[in-house]
């Protein structure tokens, strides 16, 4: 079974609600009846029943609940909270009623805000900007969690690195160019995230181009510099750097150039330097190595709420929306 079908099937066991927004989304809609149909997760549809219906067509989204803005009967409650939450930024509750009637992404964070739903799924015709912007207002950053990160699993066929050929890379997907401490949170998020999705122990690797002071370089002293703050902040990980990628996958080189790393040769969470790096070699290993790639997936939220690609597929929709039940799970 592959990586995806264990996270369906784990999604199966303990079913989440997953509100997805952009119901004026063909693809979306196709989406939310193949998830009802197989049994992966609750859905619920924002707007009204008879336009989504008839949009979706043959897709049948009928077992959704449909959250109307025009007529939800707790609007009133939302409006009222929403203006609290964001009360010191100047919010009036005209301005929280319009956002929450007129803004899906807003009414959608409302409802995982408030336990009417487990998680969020959005991207496909909004900006990560406008996907993360009500999330991270709503529902703010984790415990723990310093900022909001992206990562990408890989799975790698007919490999022996990693987890068994399973990756998590990180930030491939939103934080441009982190800092020692931005590195270091990002770090912590993405072995938690291993862990809760692969169910495998996290083995983090802060990467470089250089491993263990073979190079000298400012680019280099960022990642030293965040390789001791998680140390010092998250003694429990598994996690050590600066590495080069065949250093921290290979256990051959691993043992030749870091001797004396419990890392070195066995990582299967890769930190990369920036973003640069990270979505480079995101599409390098999915191209060349034909590897699936997962993501991106966000880190660091209090509650779930995932971004997809503007091109993504119904397909790619429906395996976000079981990742997003899985990390709801936790």
């Amino acid at each position: 079974m592959d990586f995806l079908q264990k996270v369906i099937q784990r999604a199966r066991q303990d079913k989440k609600t997953i509100v997805l927004p952009e119901t004026g989304d063909k693809r979306t809609l196709a989406a939310a009846a193949r998830v009802l149909a197989e049994d992966i997760a609750r859905v619920v549809l924002i707007g009204n029943r008879e336009e989504i219906t008839a949009l979706a067509g043959a897709d049948d989204v009928s077992r959704a609940v449909f959250v109307d803005p025009k007529y939800y009967g707790a609007m009133d409650g939302l409006v009222e909270q929403l203006t609290e939450l964001r009360k010191s930024k100047g919010m009036t509750p005209e301005e929280a009623a319009r956002l929450l009637r007129e803004e899906p992404l807003y009414l959608g964070n409302m409802l995982v805000k408030t336990g009417a739903a487990d998680g969020m799924v959005a991207g496909a015709v909004h900006a990560t900007a406008d996907v993360l912007r009500p999330a991270l207002q709503i529902l703010k950053t984790a415990p723990r969690t310093k900022l909001v990160s992206a990562f990408f699993v890989m799975v790698v066929p007919d490999c022996d690195y990693g987890e068994k050929g399973v990756f998590i890379f990180a930030d491939s997907g939103l934080v441009q160019n982190p800092g020692p401490e931005d590195l270091a949170a990002i770090a912590y998020s993405s072995a938690q995230s291993f862990t809760q999705l692969v169910q495998a122990p996290a083995v983090v690797a802060m990467l470089s181009h250089s491993t263990k002071g073979s190079a000298g370089h400012p680019d280099v002293d960022k990642v030293v510099e965040a390789t001791r703050i998680a140390k010092e902040q998250f003694p429990d990980l598994t996690l050590d750097g600066e590495f080069q990628l065949d250093a921290a996958i290979d256990a051959g080189i691993g043992r030749q150039k870091a001797p004396d790393s419990a890392v070195a040769g066995k990582a299967n969470v890769l930190v990369f330097p920036d973003l640069d790096a990270g979505n480079i070699g995101y599409k390098l290993v999915q191209r060349l190595a034909k590897a699936e790639a997962y993501g991106p997936i966000t880190q660091g939220i209090a509650r779930p709420v995932n971004d997809l690609s503007r091109g993504c597929t119904a397909e790619d929709i429906v395996g976000v929306v079981a990742i997003t039940a899985v990390q709801a799970q936790g």
